[in-house]
């Protein structure tokens, strides 16, 4: 953008499209692009719900190590910290779903710490994405995994933010609200995956306000894989194969449900 200014300066706590400043691993101009994708939903009319997802062709996936840098995450008593393993086990799926023909985009390549706001900033600034967020958990059978998706908010809850030129604008925190049954969807396929190639994990998702999905305008779900409270981390890596191949498997299943419209 010329001017290098975002199409409205309103807050982020009020409005989708809109900037300040960023301290970590985006730039203003990142932010920007996320903010004109996002700027061009439209918001439902009062009381109608969450607006209808335009179908498009899928493919990219955006992979989220979750936590990084100051934030540790979880930790075990043996040593292991969640922000370590999630970042290499982005790195097994991502082979993965680059084998099958995916773009991948990271939120982090390093020990560094977007806020979320940065890392649904570059899912949004996406054309043709899903977003993956990768968790590790403090407790739990070894070697198992559970998928998350955001539970759709009631009617009543769902109302449209200002206007600009004309149009109604979805509010910056209820952003993954019009993608909620997609993401049950993809959360769906994957508990199945999870289910075949890691035993023991439940055979069906679980609706959670998972932070890191909250302001993503795209399908989106968060895998936790446990835990970080083994005695070293083997088990841990030997299942990181297993859980990318189910990622891989049902994000190419997601997309060809999706781009037929059936989600």
């Amino acid at each position: 953008m010329a001017s290098g200014r975002c199409p409205t300066e309103r807050g982020f706590s009020g409005i989708l499209v809109s900037v300040r400043p960023v301290k970590t691993t985006l730039s203003a101009g990142l932010l920007c692009l996320a903010a004109a994708a996002l700027l061009a939903q439209q918001a439902a009319p009062p009381g109608a719900g969450p607006t209808p997802v335009v179908q498009q062709a899928l493919s990219v996936v955006v992979l989220d190590a979750a936590h990084g840098g100051t934030d540790a995450g979880a930790r075990g008593e043996s040593g292991i910290v969640e922000k370590d393993v999630t970042l290499a086990l982005a790195r097994v799926v991502q082979a993965q779903l680059e084998r099958r023909g995916f773009q991948v985009v990271l939120t982090r390549q390093a020990d560094e710490s977007p806020t979320f706001d940065e890392r649904a900033a570059i899912a949004n600034g996406q054309r043709g994405a899903v977003f993956v967020s990768l968790h590790i958990a403090s407790t739990g059978a070894a070697g198992t995994a559970m998928a998350f998706y955001m539970p759709a908010a009631p009617t009543s809850e769902t109302k449209p933010g200002p206007e600009a030129s004309g149009r109604p604008l979805a509010r910056w925190q209820e952003a993954q609200q019009p993608y909620a049954a997609p993401s049950r969807k993809l959360a769906e396929l994957l508990q199945v995956q999870l289910g075949q190639k890691l035993r023991g994990s439940r055979e069906v998702p679980q609706a959670v306000a998972v932070r890191q999905l909250r302001t993503v305008a795209a399908p989106a779900v968060a895998v936790e894989l446990a835990s970080v409270a083994v005695a070293d981390r083997k088990p841990l890596d030997q299942a990181a194969p297993a859980l990318a191949e189910a990622v891989a498997r049902a994000v190419a299943a997601f997309k060809a449900a999706y781009e037929a419209g059936a989600n």
